[in-house]
């Protein structure tokens, strides 16, 4: 959806570039809750509205991005967690008493 969203953006942009070069004059923009009008030159008016448009699919962009990195992160935090625990075995494993350690491998190796 957010791709059609941004066509339509698109198209608003190309549609308010097209009236801002068949109208070189001035445009009265309406402001909000009735408190009067804003005169701009046809230019502005389009710079604006682009302004709004790139605000606006900054923000449909912004949510994949911040559920990306938090997925990274946890999952960087998993395997810390993980990579931990395997070394803690790993080292319970090797200072077991009954168990051969390295020198002892190597040394029957040699005979």
């Amino acid at each position: 959806m957010p791709f059609v969203q941004v066509l339509c953006l698109l198209a608003l942009l190309a549609y308010l570039l097209l009236v801002g070069l068949e109208n070189p004059g001035m445009v009265r923009l309406p402001l909000p809750l009735g408190r009067g009008e804003m005169l701009l030159s046809t230019g502005w008016a389009v710079s604006l509205f682009a302004l709004m448009g790139g605000g606006y699919v900054l923000l449909l962009l912004l949510p994949p991005v911040v559920r990306g990195s938090l997925r990274q992160r946890k999952e960087g935090r998993e395997r810390r967690l993980l990579e931990r625990r395997l070394t803690e075995t790993l080292g319970a494993r090797v200072a077991l008493p009954g168990s051969p350690g390295p020198e002892t491998t190597v040394a029957r190796g040699e005979e």
